[in-house]
């Protein structure tokens, strides 16, 4: 009899996970093929489900600007995206790509990615802006949060002339990009503008807390393979003090090393002076379809970054 009860349990559970699937803005079809793909990251198979679902160039009512250098490096480059005509100085997202510290960059070659994040900036009320870093191996601690700050400098004296409002500064970090967000507003050394010229910060399945994780080769030739270094470089004890609003995201197909990163990160700030943070868990999502379904009718995150960047918390 218990195991039947068991069994009857696990079998409304199912039922329950697949109604959910059914109602989710999540197409169907994708959401059963993330499933297959699994707890891993894989932006090849991903891509081409939400290729289909996004704009293509040109883009109506946009106007782009790109490879706008905000600092020396090559790599310290940036696209802006504004509205043809704006009657208000409007907030700014600042998106910043992932890539394992080894590649990435902002815009994708044939692919809608990550303009599909601008896009959705400018039809919400933002100016968008789309920036690059350096890499590793050329790229070591602290070349993340250098870099950060140079462009949220750029935005500061640059912004307004575009649009933008430079008192209202979000940065939006996916994956390495998120590690790089948490480095620069955890450590204000790094700030080259007061307060770190921020209205609030956007982490999505970022690492924290160096100690806590298993660190990639990159990971140690970025930060060093000195253990000792780790708890300076950590991004964590830097959040938990901070008093910029924070929200921070994860996917129920994240790897789990990203969903330990976003408990802990979750948990240890509701002891910092503003309180328990924004933290979003996306049903259904993976690591790569958390950014790659913006702009689409799949408003789960989006709808949380928005109240978030009306509120401020």
């Amino acid at each position: 009899m218990a195991l039947r009860g068991t069994a009857l349990i696990a079998t409304a559970l199912v039922l329950m996970s697949t109604t959910a699937r059914a109602e989710s803005p999540m197409p169907a079809d994708i959401a059963a093929k993330l499933v297959e793909i699994g707890h891993t990251i894989d932006g090849r198979r991903t891509g081409a489900l939400y290729a289909p679902l996004q704009e293509k160039e040109p883009y109506q009512g946009v106007k782009v600007e790109r490879d706008v250098k905000y600092g020396p490096a090559d790599r310290n480059l940036l696209d802006v995206f504004a509205p043809e005509a704006a009657t208000s100085p409007r907030p700014v997202l600042i998106f910043v790509h992932g890539g394992a510290l080894v590649r990435g960059d902002r815009r994708i070659p044939g692919s809608p990615f990550n303009d599909n994040i601008m896009l959705w900036a400018v039809k919400n009320g933002f100016v968008g802006v789309n920036m690059t870093y350096r890499l590793v191996p050329e790229a070591t601690w602290p070349a993340g949060p250098e870099d950060m700050g140079a462009a949220v400098a750029w935005v500061g004296r640059e912004i307004a002339a575009r649009g933008g409002d430079p008192s209202r500064v979000y940065p939006m970090g996916h994956s390495a990009g998120a590690l790089h967000v948490a480095s620069y507003v955890s450590h204000p050394e790094f700030y080259k503008v007061s307060g770190g010229g921020l209205a609030g910060a956007i982490m999505i399945s970022g690492t924290y807390d160096l100690a806590t994780t298993n660190l990639s080769d990159a990971a140690k030739v970025y930060f060093g393979s000195d253990p000792a270094l780790y708890a300076e470089r950590s991004a964590i004890r830097g959040l938990i003090a901070t008093k910029i609003p924070l929200m921070i995201a994860s996917a129920e197909l994240d790897p789990p090393h990203f969903i330990r990163q976003f408990e802990e990160l979750k948990s240890a700030t509701c002891e910092g002076p503003q309180g328990c943070i924004r933290a979003v868990m996306l049903p259904h999502h993976s690591h790569m379809s958390e950014v790659f379904s913006i702009n689409t009718a799949d408003t789960r995150l989006t709808d949380q970054i928005l109240e978030f960047a009306r509120t401020g918390k």
